[in-house]
């Protein structure tokens, strides 16, 4: 990522949000790939020092991608995302939960919904992901 790319992190606890925009210098279906094919997330999703490894994706509405972002130590930790809605290059929407390595969701941590769209922006794309909570709490939580 080029530095004068925007990449914005931002945390609403009034509205229990977390919106994540992230500038891409690529053309949008690209990125739309980069982020619906998981020998593509599997490369990229985790930050450093991180990676990321899929167990199962099914890109689809009622399908579900499960994963693990491991440590440098070996430790896995495991989440899954359950799509909801999907408008080919324009957005998805779904539920997010922190998970075993099973896919059950773990009952102690919040589980969210995301929102994820997709913008031309000239030669870049901008993506904008925003993680509702059900609470306040729940967004401190994570």
């Amino acid at each position: 990522m080029k530095p004068d790319l925007r990449f914005n992190f931002i945390a609403d606890m009034q509205k229990s949000t977390l919106t994540v925009r992230r500038e891409f210098a690529a053309i949008r279906q690209l990125v739309w790939d980069c982020y619906t094919k998981s020998e593509l997330l599997d490369q990229w999703y985790a930050p450093k020092p991180l990676t990321t490894k899929t167990k199962s994706f099914d890109f689809r509405e009622g399908g579900h991608w499960h994963f693990a972002m491991i440590d440098p130590n070996g430790t896995h930790y495991w989440s899954r995302t359950d799509y909801e809605t999907i408008t080919p290059i324009d957005g998805y929407t779904g539920y997010d939960s922190f998970t075993d390595e099973t896919g059950i969701a773990n009952p102690d941590l919040p589980r969210s919904h995301l929102a994820m769209t997709f913008t031309d922006q000239g030669k870049h794309t901008l993506t904008e992901t925003v993680v509702t909570y059900n609470s306040a709490k729940d967004l401190q939580t994570v």
